[in-house]
């Protein structure tokens, strides 16, 4: 768990904490996708949509909307191999919390999944890489699902031409602040590190965090251990040890060997 003090605007929770500022969060919108917005909602910080208990859920780092769209802001420290489809995943999770508030397919609301990655995810050497549903046999034909993905890479924000994104990609890039925008973000990092009430609550979170890891872990392990000694029984079982024998040797209850056992016969 990094320390309070070095955190900075690219780390998780600092980043949400930061972007639930709305003229900082509408400002880093309106730069990186080059558009205006009236007002936004106020941001969520680490939103999760589980729409079932039994359905893998999501945890959005920044998830806000203005009235005709909604945006889903990711920062990634570090390259994921499974970016590509953890944007595909997030954009219908965003589609099934609206469908789950009553909305009619129609009424579904223009969708923007933004990942901010530091270094290059297709080694292009592009600051930004947007992405829509064309047809492929008329390129210039839009599917009209009014969704999007959009990557960016800080590492080239040297190749960006617009000035003011450059400079924010810049920012997220080396912590160089080169505008009045990017010194915002960056005074009320530094503002927030000596927040009380956020140093306390950085640290609740980071405990939960690596409470649930350790569970996670266990869990894992015990996981395996299980499937270890089912393995051994079956391999007992074609010896025609007896089943009392089995579930003494491996640990497992005398009715899941008996079970095993019946598989087998």
């Amino acid at each position: 768990m990094k320390p309070v003090d070095e955190l900075t605007f690219t780390d998780d929770y600092m980043f949400g904490y930061v972007m639930r500022n709305e003229e900082i969060c509408k400002g880093l919108l309106e730069r990186l996708l080059q558009i205006k917005i009236e007002r936004l909602e106020y941001p969520e910080l680490q939103k999760s949509i589980t729409p079932h208990y039994e359905n893998k859920g999501v945890r959005l780092d920044v998830y806000v909307q203005d009235s005709t769209r909604v945006f889903d802001v990711e920062v990634q420290n570090i390259l994921d191999d499974e970016l590509p489809t953890r944007t595909r995943y997030y954009q219908s999770m965003m589609d099934i919390d609206l469908l789950l508030k009553g909305k009619k397919y129609s009424e579904l609301k223009e969708c923007y999944v933004i990942f901010v990655c530091k270094d290059d995810f297709f080694g292009e050497n592009l600051p930004c890489y947007s992405f829509s549903n064309l047809c492929h046999e008329k390129t210039n034909l839009e599917l009209g699902d009014k969704t999007h993905k959009v990557i960016f890479n800080a590492s080239s924000f040297s190749k960006e031409k617009d000035l003011e994104r450059k400079s924010l990609l810049e920012y997220i890039n080396n912590k160089k602040s080169t505008s009045d925008f990017t010194k915002m973000i960056d005074q009320l990092v530094e503002k927030t590190k000596e927040n009380q009430t956020f140093r306390g609550d950085y640290m609740a979170w980071g405990l939960a965090e690596q409470d649930a890891e350790k569970r996670g872990y266990n869990a894992g392990i015990a996981d395996g251990a299980e499937q270890k000694a089912i393995d051994t029984a079956k391999k007992l079982l074609l010896m025609d040890l007896s089943i009392e024998n089995i579930a003494k040797a491996t640990g497992l209850p005398l009715e899941s060997v008996q079970k095993l056992a019946e598989i087998q016969e």
